[in-house]
């Protein structure tokens, strides 16, 4: 008989002998059997297919956080509550939190601008553009009711003719700046040269901040076809003699390079930003022939050809004016806010200003309203000079004139006035920043009122420091109560001014 130990051996040995065979047979079998391929590819086909549903899966849901993050972004913006408008301040944790992982777009400073690239291709139109709410406007050369008093080059406006002039109608008189003995009188010799622009390009040096900047780029073409027009003051006349070539032609003009230059006599105001809004707005009263007109600060230097510019903004979509974007602000309070962070004007009555729009409706801009933006990047104007545009400008350099000179925070108010009646083309200000070299001033000018910081400062003593033919209507009583009006809360959304 066989004994315990054997037996024990025996099993031991019969089971490697089972563990031997299974080898020999994986070995025959190899890494290639079929059972095995079979094995991996159906593996591989359920992995590839979880791994592209997963993608796809992923991918969805990144692109609705994404738009959530937006929309919640947008809406933030609009509301009243403190913790959610914060995310509208770049000053917020929270906006630096969705700037950081790139929830905010970011705003570029240059973009390309799709111009036709050959100005001797551009077809002009073969007809102006027709009129068809305001057919006639005529301007307001007296006051009837205030002939006694100190001329003013805007006139002397009363509250209920400035409420009258937004009312439409086919036929319309308005007041429209040079009145009689109001200053920024033209000599002879330059109305007769003005007279047969056609297409305009013009530009103005006031107080001598700026010095004169020759565009590039124009075709021989746009040299033919534009007038290139230069508005002084007498001091700038001064500065530029003294340091640059003042040339004359045979008939007694002057020229810096290109720019014909015309002389402003007698400033219409004390303050020369003021001064320099008259040529900026009202370039169809000064140049009354104009049926094109492309204004340009006095800082810019132009680089791009102005035939192009018309092709671009008005004719290609059948625009008649056309301004760009501010580049940091919509809303007209806002603005306000950071003039009077910057100083551009008396804190008082920029505050003043503002109330008065409030008090009259103006609602703060969001994305519920029909524009783009209620605050221009006022550099350039591109326009054609309809009835309705030439109305508009009226209507703007009389807000202009009878409140602060800060005319970015009168645009918007009058284009919201005119209900629509009054089309903008408000193009990105990456574009402006396209067509134009920014220069900066030789030196800023500014007034002892921009510091005022209470309207107690302009009493007594400081009644000198009131302009004396602009701005009246913020000495005028108002024919309503302001002092109950309480201007929207501001979330600044740039540091800028």
């Amino acid at each position: 008989m066989m004994s315990d130990s054997q037996r024990s051996l025996s099993v031991r040995l019969s089971r490697r002998g089972e563990r031997s065979n299974h080898k020999s047979k994986d070995a025959e079998a190899g890494f290639f059997s079929p059972t095995r391929l079979h094995t991996d590819c159906t593996l591989k086909k359920i992995w590839k297919a979880g791994f592209l549903r997963l993608l796809l899966v992923g991918g969805i849901l990144w692109m609705l956080l994404i738009l959530f993050a937006l929309l919640f972004h947008v809406w933030s913006c609009q509301s009243s509550l403190s913790f959610f408008s914060a995310i509208c301040n770049k000053e917020g944790r929270l906006y630096v939190m969705l700037d950081t992982i790139g929830f905010v777009p970011k705003p570029q400073h240059r973009c390309p601008i799709p111009v036709a690239y050959d100005p001797d291709k551009v077809l002009l139109p073969s007809e102006n553009t027709a009129d068809s709410i305001v057919r006639n406007l005529t301007y307001v050369t007296e006051d009837e009711s205030s002939k006694s008093q100190f001329p003013l080059f805007g006139g002397n406006i009363s509250w209920s003719e400035r409420d009258e002039s937004f009312k439409l109608k086919p036929e319309m008189k308005v007041h429209c700046g040079f009145m009689p003995r109001g200053g920024a009188e033209m000599s002879s010799l330059d109305k007769e040269y003005v007279k047969k622009c056609r297409f305009v390009v013009a530009t103005g040096i006031f107080d001598a901040y700026d010095e004169p900047h020759q565009p590039s780029n124009i075709s021989k073409r746009s040299k033919n076809l534009f007038c290139f027009l230069m508005v002084v003051d007498e001091v700038s006349l001064d500065f530029l003699r003294k340091n640059t070539t003042v040339r004359k032609d045979v008939e007694g003009g002057k020229w810096v390079g290109i720019w014909r230059l015309i002389l402003l006599k007698t400033p219409p105001y004390d303050e020369p930003r003021r001064n320099g809004k008259v040529p900026k707005i009202l370039t169809h009263r000064l140049f009354p022939e104009a049926q094109y007109s492309i204004w340009i600060d006095g800082k810019m230097e132009l680089i791009v050809d102005p035939l192009l510019i018309l092709e671009r903004y008005l004719w290609r979509g059948k625009h008649t004016f056309a301004i760009a974007q501010h580049k940091h602000h919509r809303n007209i309070y806002e603005e306000a806010d950071a003039c009077k962070r910057r100083k551009r004007y008396a804190r008082p009555l920029v505050d003043l200003h503002m109330k008065i729009y409030r008090y009259e409706g103006l609602e703060p801009w969001s994305i519920k309203k029909n524009t783009v933006s209620d605050v221009p990047e006022g550099a350039v104007i591109i326009r054609e000079h309809t009835a309705m545009n030439n109305l508009f400008s009226c209507l703007w350099f009389n807000e202009v004139h009878l409140l602060t000179p800060r005319d970015q925070l009168s645009f918007g108010y009058v284009v919201d006035r005119l209900k629509g009646a009054f089309k903008v083309f408000m193009f990105q200000n990456c574009e402006y920043n396209s067509l134009f070299e920014l220069h900066p001033h030789i030196r800023e000018h500014s007034s002892k009122i921009e510091w005022v910081k209470s309207l107690q400062e302009l009493k007594g003593k400081g009644e000198s420091l009131k302009e004396s033919r602009g701005g009246f209507g913020l000495w005028t009583p108002y024919p309503g109560d302001l002092d109950s009006v309480e201007l929207p809360k501001v979330v600044r959304t740039s540091k800028a001014g």
